[in-house]
């Protein structure tokens, strides 16, 4: 692990090394024995995963740590929880859906997150994450931490109504919609303040804005209602000077100068964004971290696997805040071997 090479990358000052980060590597038990020679499992005490899980990011050079804190907390016990499928060992993190507090498409496009939420308290919501960044960085004291906002614009309204009110909503009613969405965003602005006074360097700010397949909604909706709303709620942040990290899920490629305009630092991104237009376009401007394809570990050779590291070096490596990474995950199912030649093969090609 290597806070100097992190901060170097995230700075656009070239470090002699391709620095990285990995998700969720630590929920794969027999990968992190593996590479640790811990004997953790999935019902070892929370002391021995947490030293398997830190002793893991030493050995694999961790130089970036992904987190957040604004999540749908904020909502208290109006929010939908759509599941979630079975992906860590044994299905442990199987959730079951929960169906949303709204019912019809009129409670939806009525709602008004000052009514039912109000106002917080901007000193309370600051040290909040200021706590959360400081017991991130005590605990991961070698690497580039962050705090942030999860739930931004759609992910925070997807949290909100789930997935059938959501569309349901913004299929008939998509002005209303976007008015509900600028009530939403002057309300999570708060959170947004509070973190550009917090003192804390980096954050992340995340929006699951986009399929797979690319965007949810018309390219002009985003332009009127989403992207407008994010610029404004990252404004004080930029003054502040705090580097800015921006994630998305899916495919983003369409809107990657749009995000950019919002004056982000840098873009986390999956396999399916084209990461070689930010690179060309941005790799001097702009920090990016990706985006080795998941499913080549999964289910490739190893030629297959090298050829996929080969590919995104080809990309990044000659741009000064390029970091790499799997993305989105490294799933518990991964061959252990083709986990592990993956890392060997980015450590021999991760020197400049």
């Amino acid at each position: 692990m290597s806070f100097e090479d992190g901060w170097a990358a995230i700075n656009l000052e070239m470090p002699k090394r391709v620095p990285r980060t990995e998700y969720s590597v630590e929920m794969h038990y027999d990968l992190v024995k593996a590479i640790t020679g811990i004997d953790v499992t999935l019902d070892s005490t929370d002391q021995v995963k947490a030293d398997a899980r830190k002793t893991l990011m030493q050995a694999w050079n961790y130089d970036f740590i992904w987190n957040v804190w604004t999540y749908r907390h904020m909502f208290g016990d109006l929010h939908t929880d759509m599941g979630h499928a079975e992906y860590a060992v044994a299905g442990s993190d199987r959730r079951d859906p929960k169906t949303s507090p709204f019912s019809t498409t009129e409670e939806v496009l009525n709602f008004d997150p000052w009514e039912t939420f109000g106002q917080y308290d901007q000193a309370v919501l600051t040290q909040e994450f200021e706590d959360h960044y400081k017991a991130s960085c005590e605990y991961y004291p070698d690497a580039v931490n962050m705090t942030g906002v999860y739930v931004t614009m759609i992910s925070g309204l997807l949290e909100l109504f789930g997935w059938d009110m959501l569309l349901l909503a913004c299929g008939t009613d998509p002005v209303r919609f976007g008015e509900l969405a600028n009530r939403y965003s002057s309300w999570i602005q708060q959170s947004f303040d509070a973190l550009a006074a917090a003192d804390v360097p980096a954050v992340m700010i995340h929006d699951d804005m986009v399929w797979t397949s690319g965007a949810i909604f018309r390219p002009d909706w985003y332009r009127q209602y989403v992207f407008p709303n994010i610029k404004r709620q990252i404004h004080p942040l930029v003054e502040s000077g705090k580097k800015i990290m921006f994630t998305s899920d899916g495919n983003y490629t369409e809107f990657i100068d749009d995000i950019a305009d919002w004056g982000v630092n840098g873009f986390v991104l999956e396999p399916s964004v084209d990461m070689e237009y930010i690179a060309k376009k941005y790799g001097k401007t702009h920090a990016f971290i990706g985006n080795a394809d998941t499913r080549v570990l999964l289910d490739g050779t190893k030629q297959q696997i090298r050829a996929e590291v080969e590919r995104c070096m080809a990309i990044g490596k000659n741009c000064p805040g390029f970091f790499m990474a799997v993305g989105n995950h490294i799933p518990p199912n991964t061959p252990v071997e083709n986990a592990l030649y993956y890392n060997e093969v980015y450590e021999e090609l991760s020197k400049r």
